[in-house]
């Protein structure tokens, strides 16, 4: 089959394209498929116009247009269409109900209604957008609220099939009314990888080899940022030495808060601000730490979520402590390939922490295992048989 992708943003500096779109296009086309992802380059518009091939797979940058940002939209959407039906593809799959390529679907399917030939379309939802989701967490207008919401429904409901990252969102799909048989479960997956030298890393921030690090890769929206403090406050406590090494960008100065919060607490000189690091030297870093946590408060749009980087925490053989929120407790079997902590539970995340920073032969049973399970059980091929089975039940070509 020839297949399309459509893309929610640009391919940098966002990652969902290069974390989620591109592995699985990759992996269809060794099934025989042919994929071409229409990407929106308004993340990186220097790439306007631009087709470029990347891990394998064709990728067409949209030509931007001028003008306001309604008509802008409006013309955006109106290209990703014509993109699109150009390549004369057999099925066309939208990743994310919103924005630019949101219009553009609904575009495709009003078409199709009204009599036009066109491939089925189908809808990849790997975020919950509408009302306690990712809405609640962007500073997005009210019209723009209420048309994302309104597109993640109305989107839901006539795509041909849904495929969704995480059981609460194959949860929530259900009970917006989409038949079961029309929700392929879809998470998020790795592939194998070489792994990180964290050793330039800790020379970097003056690390010695035995000194025990705790990291945090994180955005910093999915946890309470108080509990965070306290978490290294008392992991500090209980672990002489410690260092915590601090790896992403907030969205509201949270880095800033939690070095005051440093200061105040008495763990300023055990803290490490990495900041956002360019996507070739994550291995490295995840590579200088010892543990790292995974704090997520319990929220519908954690639950919905499904947490790329916890992914690359176990791929990379950390041994990870994490709340028991949506779709950790599907990555992680407590005790076995990692550690589940009861949400908002400061008091046993700090004791569960500790006891793995000080416990050699555990943190490496559990790095082992954690890796293991993950390759096993979460990997793209296995992702891309099933979605070209879920294509071939529902589209027939």
């Amino acid at each position: 089959m020839k297949i399309v992708f459509l893309a929610p943003f640009g391919i940098r500096p966002k990652g969902t394209v290069i974390a989620r779109m591109l592995p699985l296009a990759s992996e269809l086309q060794i099934l025989g498929h042919e994929v071409t992802v229409i990407v929106p380059p308004y993340t990186n518009p220097e790439d306007s116009g631009i087709t470029e091939i990347v891990q394998g797979v064709r990728l067409v940058n949209v030509l931007l247009p001028s003008g306001g940002k309604a008509m802008g939209a409006l013309q955006l959407a109106w290209r990703m269409f014509r993109s699109a039906r150009a390549e004369k593809a057999d099925l066309v799959h939208l990743f994310k109900p919103k924005g630019y390529g949101g219009l553009a679907a609904m575009l495709h399917l009003s078409l199709q209604r009204l009599g036009l030939r066109l491939p089925p379309l189908f809808l990849d939802s790997d975020d919950w957008e509408g009302k306690g989701g990712m809405n609640d967490l962007h500073s997005y207008s009210t019209l723009e609220k209420w048309l994302f919401a309104f597109q993640e429904g109305w989107l839901s409901k006539r795509a041909v099939g849904v495929s969704v990252a995480s059981r609460e969102l194959q949860r929530l799909t259900t009970q917006a009314g989409v038949a079961p048989e029309r929700i392929c479960y879809l998470p998020n997956c790795v592939s194998e990888i070489t792994p990180g030298d964290g050793r330039h890393v800790r020379e970097k921030f003056g690390i010695r080899p035995e000194v025990p690090v705790l990291l945090l890769y994180t955005r910093f929206f999915e946890f309470d940022q108080e509990r965070l403090y306290r978490i290294f406050a008392g992991i500090l406590s209980g672990v002489s030495g410690v260092r915590f090494l601090v790896v992403g960008k907030g969205r509201n100065r949270e880095e800033e808060r939690l070095t005051a919060a440093a200061r105040k607490m008495g763990f300023d000189a055990a803290l490490i601000m990495a900041g956002w690091i360019a996507p070739q030297e994550i291995p490295d870093y995840l590579a200088a730490a010892s543990v790292a946590i995974y704090p997520m408060d319990d929220t519908l749009v954690n639950r919905s979520k499904c947490p790329a980087k916890l992914t690359e925490l176990l791929l990379a053989g950390l041994p990870v402590v994490a709340d028991r929120v949506g779709q950790t407790a599907e990555y992680i079997v407590d005790t076995v390939s990692g550690i589940l902590c009861s949400p908002g539970d400061t008091e046993q995340m700090v004791d569960r922490t500790v006891w793995l920073l000080q416990e050699p032969e555990a943190n490496r049973k559990l790095a082992s295992e954690g890796r293991r399970s993950l390759l096993e059980r979460f990997n793209w091929r296995e992702a891309a048989q099933n979605l070209d089975h879920f294509y071939r039940s529902l589209a027939n070509p």
